[in-house]
C-alpha cells in the first residue's frame, strides 16, 4: 500500500466515522430511528451534497458484508426444527410476496412500452426488499417475537433464498452473455444447488470438530478470527457460483444454532455486524446518483412511489390473508414495500449482461435507494399516527366476546410471564380470575387453556368496565410498559374505589409512582428472585440453609424499609443518595457486629471459627 492509498484510507475512515457518530446522535434525539441517522450521514458526505466521498460503490460492496454478518446471527437464532416449522410462511408466503411483486411491476413496466426482458429485470429488482433495514428495526424495535416480525423474517429469508432464481433467470434473459458464456443456466442452477448441498453437509460435519479444536487452544482471540473466517468463507462460496453471499452465511449460522458455541459466536460478531451495517447503510445514501434525479424528477417520484404502492398492495392482502393482528399490519407493509439491497446486485448483474443500459440501471439504482431511505420517515408516520388508530380498532374487535359484564372476584390486567404465575397460583386455590391482555396472540395461546382471556387495552375505561372492574374485590395490575401501569392505576383509583390494587413494578422509579397515586401492595418483579440466588449463593460458601433463609428475609426487609425512608426525599437527590449510603452502612455495620458477637461465642465454646460456616448456630 503507497502513501497516496493509506492517506485516502485513513481519510476516508476519519470522514465515515466522523459523519456516523454526529448523525446517528441527532437523529435519536429527534426520535427517529438510527438507520435515517446513517443514511442522511451518507447522503451529505456523497458526491451529490458535500464530495466528501467520491466514489461509493467500493465501499457499498465492502459494506454488504455487515448485511452477511447479520443473516449469520440471525441464523444462528433459528434452530433447523424452528426454521422448519417456518416453511410454510418462508416458502408459501414468501414466494407469493417476491413472484407476486415481480409480476405486477413487470406488468406496468409493459404497459409503459418497455422491451419484456427489462421489465422482468425491473420487476425482479424492485420485488425485493431491504433485509438490513427491516431486521434492524426489527431488532430495534423489539418486534421479532411478533406475528408480524415473525412474517417480516420469512419474507425476507425467501427473496434470499430466491436470489437463486433471480441469478439462475438472468444467464437464460441475456442471449449475448449465454453465447458467450460455456454454462447454461441450467448449469449454474446446478452449481448453485451443489454448492447450497456443500454448506449444508459439509458443515454438519466439519463446523462443530473444527470449532471445538480452536476452542481448546484457550485464545479468544482466535476463536474471533476462526469466528470471521467461517462468515467469510461461507459466503465466498455461495459468491463463488453467483449466489447471495447473505444466504451462505444464513445456512451456516442455522447449523451452527443448536452448537454450544452458538452464544460465543454471537457476542464475538456483533460488534462487527453493528459496525458494517452503519456503514452499509452511508454507502447507500451517497449511492443515490442526484444528477439522474434532478434530470426527471417527476418520473423518479413515479416510479418510487409506482412500485412501493403496487408492492404495498400485495402486503395488504398477504397480511390480512396470514392472519397478522391488525395493529402490527402497517409495520408489515412498510418494511416490505421498499426496495432492497439485493436489488442492487439484479441491476449490476443485469447491467453486466448487458440487459439494462447504463442510464436505466442507474436510475433505477437511485429509486431503490430513495425507497430506502424514505422507509424509516415512513415507519414515524406509522408508528406517532396510523399504529394508535388501528390499535383502538383492534381493540374493539373482541367486544362482542365481552358483550356480558365479567363478575369474576378477581381482575388481572397484563398477561405476560408475571401475570401468569399470580393467575396460577390464585387458580390452584380455586379462585376465579378474568385477564385482559392487549397482545392478541397472547389472549388466544391462553384462552386454549381455558382462561378467561379477552383482547384489549387497559387504559380504556369502557373495556375495564366490561372486564369486570367495577365488581372486583382485587385487580393484579402486572403491565410491562410502566407509562400504561400507572395510566391504569389512575383510571382504577378514579372510577373502581372499590378494588384493592396488587401491582408489579418495574424498577423503582416504578415503585414510587405506584406510592405516589395510594398503591399499598406493591413488588418488584427482580427482587425476590435475586434474594433467592443470593441464598442460594450464601448456602454453596457454606451458610446453614436456615441462617441463609433468615438472613435473605432480613435483607429483603430492610430494603424494603429503605425505599419507604427514600420516598420521603424524593426530587433531592443529594438527600436520596445519603439516606441510601446511611442505610446500607447501618445494615453493614449491624452484621459487622453479629459477625463478631458469633464469633466471640464460639471462642468461648472453644469450637473455633470456620468462616464458612458463619452464623451456623443461628
Amino acid at each position: 500500500m503507497d502513501a497516496g492509498s493509506s492517506s485516502s484510507w485513513l481519510q476516508n475512515s476519519l470522514v465515515f466515522l466522523g459523519a456516523a457518530v454526529v448523525a446517528v446522535p441527532l437523529a435519536r434525539l429527534l426520535g427517529l430511528s438510527s438507520v435515517i441517522g446513517y443514511l442522511a450521514a451518507g447522503i451529505l458526505i456523497g458526491p451529490g451534497v458535500l464530495k466528501l466521498v467520491s466514489d461509493p460503490t467500493d465501499i457499498l460492496h465492502f459494506a454488504e458484508f455487515g448485511v452477511v454478518l447479520m443473516l449469520f446471527l440471525v441464523g444462528l437464532e433459528l434452530e433447523p426444527k424452528r426454521l422448519w416449522s417456518l416453511r410454510r410462511p418462508i416458502f408459501g408466503w414468501g414466494s407469493v410476496q417476491l413472484f407476486g411483486s415481480t409480476a405486477l411491476v413487470a406488468a406496468v413496466a409493459l404497459a409503459a412500452g418497455l422491451d419484456w426482458r427489462l421489465a422482468l429485470v425491473a420487476g425482479l429488482a424492485l420485488s425485493q426488499s431491504s433485509t438490513a433495514i427491516a431486521l434492524a428495526t426489527l431488532a430495534e424495535r423489539n418486534l421479532m417475537p411478533t406475528a408480524g416480525g415473525r412474517s417480516i423474517l420469512s419474507v425476507a429469508l425467501f427473496q434470499d433464498l430466491g436470489g437463486i432464481v433471480v441469478i439462475t433467470l438472468l444467464p437464460l434473459l441475456a442471449v449475448q452473455a449465454a453465447q458467450a458464456s460455456g454454462d447454461s443456466g441450467w448449469m449454474t442452477a446446478a452449481k448453485a444447488v451443489g454448492m447450497v448441498a456443500l454448506i449444508v453437509f459439509g458443515g454438519r460435519l466439519l463446523l462443530r470438530p473444527a470449532l471445538r479444536w480452536i476452542a481448546r487452544s484457550g485464545t479468544p482471540e482466535i476463536f474471533t478470527a476462526a469466528s470471521l473466517l467461517l462468515v467469510v468463507a461461507t459466503a465466498s462460496l455461495m459468491q463463488a457460483v453467483g449466489l447471495s453471499m447473505a444466504l451462505g452465511a444464513f445456512l451456516a449460522g442455522v447449523l451452527l444454532a443448536e452448537s454450544e458455541y452458538r452464544r460465543q459466536l454471537e457476542t464475538d460478531l456483533e460488534p462487527f455486524k453493528g459496525l458494517l451495517l452503519g456503514l452499509f447503510f452511508i454507502a447507500v445514501g451517497m449511492s443515490i446518483d442526484f444528477a439522474v434525479v434532478m434530470a426527471h424528477p417527476g418520473w423518479m417520484a413515479a416510479v418510487v412511489l409506482g412500485f412501493v404502492v403496487l408492492k404495498a398492495l400485495l402486503l395488504v392482502a398477504m397480511a390480512r390473508w396470514m392472519g397478522i393482528p391488525l395493529a402490527e399490519r402497517p409495520t408489515f407493509v412498510v418494511m416490505l414495500a421498499q426496495g432492497g439491497e439485493f436489488g442492487f446486485v439484479v441491476l449490476q448483474a443485469a447491467g453486466g449482461a448487458a440487459l439494462v443500459p447504463v442510464a436505466g440501471a442507474s436510475f433505477l439504482l437511485a429509486a431503490i435507494a430513495i425507497s430506502m431511505l424514505l422507509t424509516p420517515l415512513v415507519m414515524v408516520l406509522v408508528d406517532r399516527v396510523i399504529a394508535p388508530r388501528l390499535a383502538l380498532r383492534q381493540a374493539a374487535e373482541p367486544m362482542e366476546e365481552i358483550a356480558e359484564e365479567q363478575t369474576a372476584p378477581i381482575l388481572i390486567l397484563g398477561f405476560g410471564r408475571y401475570g401468569q404465575i399470580v393467575a396460577r397460583l390464585i387458580n390452584a386455590e380455586g379462585l376465579a380470575a378474568t385477564v385482559l391482555d392487549h397482545d392478541a396472540e397472547q389472549v388466544a395461546s391462553v384462552r386454549k387453556f381455558g382462561w378467561p382471556a379477552f383482547y384489549g387495552d387497559a387504559t380504556r375505561l369502557d373495556l375495564l368496565r366490561v372486564a369486570g372492574a367495577a365488581s372486583s374485590r382485587v385487580i393484579v395490575v402486572a403491565i410491562d410498559d410502566v407509562e400504561q401501569s400507572l395510566a391504569v392505576v389512575d383510571l382504577i383509583r378514579e372510577h373502581f374505589a372499590q378494588a384493592t390494587i396488587v401491582a408489579r413494578a418495574r424498577n423503582t422509579t416504578h415503585w414510587y409512582g405506584l406510592r405516589a397515586r395510594g398503591v399499598e401492595h406493591i413488588e418488584r418483579e427482580t427482587l425476590d428472585s435475586a434474594l433467592m440466588s443470593g441464598r442460594t449463593v450464601l448456602e454453596l460458601m457454606g451458610w446453614e440453609p436456615h441462617t441463609a433463609r433468615n438472613q435473605m428475609l432480613r435483607f429483603r426487609r430492610h430494603n424494603v424499609e429503605l425505599l419507604h425512608a427514600m420516598e420521603a426525599h424524593l426530587g433531592d437527590e443529594k438527600a436520596l443518595i445519603a439516606v441510601a449510603k446511611q442505610g446500607r452502612e447501618q445494615l453493614e455495620q449491624l452484621w459487622s457486629r453479629e459477625r463478631e458477637q458469633r464469633r466471640a461465642r464460639k471462642a468461648q465454646r472453644g469450637e473455633g471459627f470456620a468462616a464458612p460456616k458463619e452464623g451456623g448456630d443461628d
